[in-house]
């Protein structure tokens, strides 16, 4: 089942569900009007919903003609958003660019960032200064239904109801300096920006195995191609993550958790999805970093397909602009 969210003036938007193909819509306002109610309910809603989704795959009275960019990101904003940063070779390269000691990864990485925002996937994405060091980050992310506090792992993945596709936007420059702080990111983590389309984990068939994404996230910057790392590489899944989130307290429905930068070893073959690492890359083979962060007008572009070319979760497409 693919869902999303239709603008429709209101801060939460209209929860639609969306053809398997990406080409009709259909409301689910006579089940649940947000996404966020239908996660509080999702035992309630789940088989209605699916309904509506055999509905929109027939074009049944009451569909029509999707268009991205009337579309807000599926949770346009959320009780909770936790990033992680499960992709061991991220973490290396970023020690490398902020001269800090690897660490060992024997515990999931997690931080708490800003979720009264999300942007829509199609929408210009606003940043003060280019002196910040702009940078995209595409990661894959989950989003839970209410998890108890102590659950284990094995019962995380019971909570698991939807998957997305995030660019979770940073500044570079500040980065290092609230890091030094020992707290946690206010001014270098601006709001994230999600593809168009929530998916629940059956819609991935086989390539949702050991509570990872296994696809590529597949990133153009101006156009070029950036990077296609395999999102599978995590050091830990995502119901680890939620394991680990949920340890000492309650997760509440709508819940969003990412898995940081999605990278791998290989990554001189396979590119990144952000420029920190690239820059990492060149430090380390050239003793220096010679790529540049974005500048306004610089747009970049994230999508992940499945076995057969088809875009999963819509994507990504987004212009940098001076903030007025």
């Amino acid at each position: 089942m693919k869902l999303a969210t239709l603008r429709d003036g209101t801060p939460d938007g209209e929860l639609v569900v969306i053809s398997r193909d990406l080409c009709r819509a259909i409301s689910c306002r006579p089940v649940a009007r947000t996404l966020q109610e239908a996660l509080e309910r999702w035992s309630e809603v789940a088989a209605p919903l699916e309904l509506l989704s055999a509905a929109a795959e027939r074009g049944a009275d009451g569909t029509w003609d999707l268009v991205f960019e009337s579309l807000a990101a599926p949770m346009p904003r959320a009780w909770q958003w936790l990033d992680g940063s499960a992709f061991k070779s991220h973490g290396d390269l970023m020690a490398t660019v902020f001269g800090m000691e690897k660490l060992p990864y024997e515990v999931p990485l997690m931080y708490q960032g800003m979720s009264h925002q999300f942007l829509a996937a199609h929408d210009d994405v606003p940043m003060a200064s280019e002196d910040d060091g702009i940078d995209f980050e595409g990661e894959f992310g989950i989003i839970v239904d209410r998890v108890p506090a102590g659950i284990s792992s094995e019962q995380a993945l019971q909570h698991i109801r939807l998957i997305v596709l995030i660019n979770d936007w940073s500044l570079r420059v500040l980065a290092p300096i609230e890091m030094r702080t020992g707290f946690g990111w206010i001014q270098a983590k601006p709001a994230c920006s999600m593809a168009p389309i929530a998916v629940t984990p059956d819609e991935l068939d086989k390539a949702w195995a050991d509570g990872r994404v296994h696809l590529p996230v597949r990133v153009s910057w101006n156009g070029a191609p950036f990077g296609r790392p395999q999102g599978s590489a995590m050091a830990f899944g995502f119901h680890n993550l939620v394991a680990h989130a949920a340890r000492t307290r309650e997760l509440c429905a709508g819940t969003i958790i990412g898995s940081g930068t999605v990278s791998n070893e290989n990554y001189r073959e396979v590119g990144s999805t952000c420029i920190a690492e690239r820059r990492g890359i060149e430090m380390i083979d050239h003793g220096k970093a010679s790529t540049p962060f974005m500048r306004f007008g610089d747009r970049v572009r994230m999508e992940a397909n499945d076995s057969k070319g088809i875009s999963v979760f819509g994507p990504i497409d987004q212009r940098v602009i001076r903030r007025s």
